[in-house]
């Protein structure tokens, strides 16, 4: 009869044990005074976790379209004596790789493919080559003081190159930070390039942000006026090389045009 009896009172407890695992536990008094420490820390890991370590939304296309247009007008309207030879060449060559480019992804850069990223890198080395031959081409003569004789002309040729410069340089930061905007939007990479104010204040930026092309449009200009990074800073040994590189092709385009304007209007 004993045996029975306890092994009853245990088939009890066995059968009570799911519901008393139901109950809600007690809180001790520890629990109660860490436990809104540790919502707020959980809280804010939420909130600043990094951009480059989340999926975000593709980029749309229209704002490198329009700069690279706008690139390759200015080119076009450069005198023919600091030009790109034959004159047709580099607007028909460029005009069918954007065409090209737009046809195959047209809203959005959602498309992590290497014969699309191959043919906007292609683009952006031949508009890079096309405004380099314009800028040793216009160095050389105010070096001689030889070709444009009107300060007008000068300037306004001198600013075309300079302004393509830094649409060229923003498509270089934009193709490569982080692998593209693709590899960007798809948090491919872990590390980023560049970091920007949003990255280390995430409070004043939506959760899912992430920079687009006029962010590197701005952070060119930047360097290029003040022949220094400003918000942006580089992180990535090639984006401090290239970021000099620019810093020191406007400095020598600006010297030397205002100067030579200087001395013509003299």
């Amino acid at each position: 009869m004993g045996s029975e009896s306890e092994s009853g009172t245990g088939d009890r407890e066995n059968e009570a044990s799911p519901a008393a695992r139901d109950l809600p536990r007690p809180i001790s008094g520890l629990e109660r005074l860490v436990a809104p420490g540790l919502d707020a820390l959980r809280s804010a890991q939420e909130r600043v976790e990094p951009a480059w370590q989340a999926v975000t939304g593709a980029e749309a296309r229209w704002q490198v379209s329009i700069a690279i247009l706008v690139a390759i007008s200015l080119q076009v309207a450069l005198p023919g004596r600091v030009g790109a030879h034959p004159r047709w060449l580099f607007p028909t060559v460029a005009g069918l790789g954007i065409a090209a480019i737009i046809i195959a992804n047209p809203t959005r850069v959602d498309r992590h493919s290497v014969k699309l990223r191959g043919a906007v890198l292609l683009l952006t080395a031949v508009m890079s080559a096309a405004n380099m031959n314009s800028a040793i081409r216009l160095v050389i003569d105010l070096i001689n003081a030889e070709g444009l004789r009107e300060p007008s002309t000068l300037l306004l040729t001198g600013a075309a190159i300079w302004l393509t410069n830094v649409i060229v340089f923003a498509l270089w930061y934009w193709e490569f930070d982080r692998g593209g905007p693709a590899e960007r939007a798809m948090a491919l990479k872990r590390y980023p390039d560049f970091l920007f104010p949003q990255m280390t204040s995430p409070e004043l930026a939506p959760p899912d942000w992430e920079p687009e092309f006029t962010d590197y449009l701005f952070m060119s200009f930047t360097n290029a006026t003040a022949f220094s990074p400003t918000d942006v800073m580089p992180l990535s040994r090639w984006a401090k090389i290239l970021m000099m590189v620019q810093s020191a092709i406007s400095l020598m385009l600006a010297a030397l045009v205002i100067a030579r304007s200087v001395n013509i209007l003299r």
